[in-house]
């Protein structure tokens, strides 16, 4: 039987250990955009203000936000995304897509996001080579870790 420390070597779960607890993407939520003060991400996110610190601190620490002083007397700091953190977009967009599709009633969506051509985004995943989007069926896992199968390790 596989443990946990013998668990399937994943990017998704790295990823999920650094931004997967609520509101850790909630202040990549509003970081991007634009709440970047401490004050606005606590009454915009709603979270406790020691949990709300620890966030950030590991945001910072793990290159996904920086901490910017804007005053010095009293010292105060906002929050921006680093490149890395600008990348995480994406990953709110798709989120905010398939919450909108699933878990809003009547259709109603509470935020909508214009792109710079006027229109509205549509989040979707697509192929970098042919542009088409993807589809579970299109798709062929190939494990890179040495002693993995798609469905799991390798008998020994």
């Amino acid at each position: 039987m596989v443990g946990m420390k013998d668990s399937r070597p994943c990017s998704i779960a790295a990823t999920l250990a650094l931004v997967g607890e609520k509101y850790s993407l909630l202040v990549l939520r509003e970081v991007s955009l634009g709440a970047t003060r401490f004050d606005q991400l606590v009454r915009n996110i709603g979270a406790p203000r020691d949990v709300l610190t620890a966030r950030l601190k590991r945001l910072v620490e793990a290159g996904v936000l920086e901490k910017v002083e804007y005053n010095e007397r009293p010292k105060r700091y906002e929050y921006r995304p680093t490149p890395a953190g600008r990348e995480l977009e994406s990953v709110l967009f798709t989120l905010m897509a398939w919450g909108d599709r699933h878990l809003q009633e009547d259709g109603f969506r509470p935020m909508v996001l214009e792109h710079s051509c006027g229109h509205e985004l549509v989040a979707q995943v697509v192929c970098r080579d042919c542009g088409e989007e993807v589809r579970h069926d299109d798709l062929t896992a190939h494990p890179q870790s040495p002693g993995w199968t798609v469905t799991g390790p390798a008998a020994a």
